[in-house]
């Protein structure tokens, strides 16, 4: 396992360079001009170390910023020196969120926050889709699997933003105490413990049902199928036949063979919750890294979205690899050698 672990990283390597090149591109040859969009002549601020060249005039400034941010090159060179500065640890610096900034400290404010998001959201996704499909496999086709059906696939079917600005809307009118924005606990620091824990833990609920509900008919019906088709197999007779009871037949000999698939899904599940949680963390105030991506978006913050790219498809690589070595651990007839 260890040899097919390095291998599977060093290839991660030439196909995080193909994709960080293919978007550099993309960004680049779209139209727009991220420094006139982000009104950066007028400002001149986040410059400084071309400060000095920002007072000759706007023809001036503009050839400075283009300069600053290697616009003035080829996007092949200046995607050349995009990476050289990574290789070093340098992600450059944001046109557009706290102009000036370096984009690597951006990232590490605002990263805690979206994957405490997402994690407690995964964990509510795994906690009732998998019962529930569970479920409605033992149950098949009784009231149980005919209810849930209807109404995962109703919540499948409703927006996340228009569910979120609902939500918000009923809340403010019904529960005017109930926090609709931000993460943080809004209670004096001479509060107790635990007041600022259930506090806090308030904030969590309206983002982590918005992002969570939409996930719960896909994982349910894949839990329901890899269930139903393992439940029928010869070895469950027996298993039932030599007298085990329903609760040790599936969930110790059904389950961990059914729970296969479900392994394919978690390795795609995180970073398409980071990316559904733009219009989230946008609606509900949370200084995360999806709105962080929102406003590199709307600014056309090269070094910013880079980065952002980046760090999503090496997350999706990662996820793909953590998933075919779980495939071993849950099968042992994987042999990933």
């Amino acid at each position: 396992m260890r040899t097919y672990i390095i291998k599977r990283l060093l290839w991660m390597i030439p196909t995080l360079l193909i994709i960080t090149i293919v978007t550099y591109a993309m960004m680049r040859i779209a139209p727009g001009n991220p420094i006139k969009s982000n009104n950066m002549l007028s400002s001149g601020d986040g410059m400084q170390g071309a400060t000095g060249e920002l007072k000759a005039g706007e023809s001036e400034s503009s050839k400075a910023l283009k300069k600053y941010y290697n616009l003035d090159k080829p996007w092949i060179v200046a995607y050349w020196i995009w990476l050289k500065g990574v290789l070093h640890g340098d992600f450059g610096v944001s046109m557009t969120v706290s102009r000036g900034t370096p984009v690597s400290k951006l990232v590490f404010e605002r990263l805690p926050v979206t994957i405490k998001l997402n994690l407690w959201s995964m964990a509510l996704i795994y906690l009732i889709a998998i019962p529930a499909g569970i479920l409605a496999s033992i149950w098949h086709n009784g009231w149980f699997d005919r209810i849930s059906s209807v109404i995962f696939f109703m919540l499948y079917s409703l927006p996340s933003f228009w569910v979120g600005l609902l939500l918000i809307m009923l809340i403010s009118k019904y529960f005017p105490s109930w926090p609709t924005q931000g993460l943080a606990s809004s209670l004096p620091a001479t509060s107790s413990y635990w007041e600022i824990l259930y506090d806090t833990a308030k904030h969590y609920v309206l983002p982590v049902v918005c992002l969570s509900y939409g996930s719960f008919a896909g994982l349910s019906r894949f839990t329901r199928v890899g269930m139903l088709e393992v439940i029928r197999q010869d070895y469950i007779r027996t298993a039932r036949a030599k007298g085990l009871s329903e609760w040790t037949v599936i969930m110790k000999h059904a389950l961990r063979n059914a729970v296969i698939p479900l392994v394919t899904i978690f390795a795609g599940l995180l970073p398409g919750l980071i990316g559904g949680s733009i219009i989230i963390e946008f609606l509900f105030g949370i200084p995360g890294m999806g709105s962080l991506s929102l406003d590199a978006l709307g600014g056309k913050d090269y070094p910013l979205l880079m980065t952002l790219f980046g760090f999503s498809a090496a997350l999706t690589l990662v996820g793909i690899l953590f998933s075919d070595i779980a495939y071993s651990l849950v099968d042992p007839r994987i042999r990933l050698d």
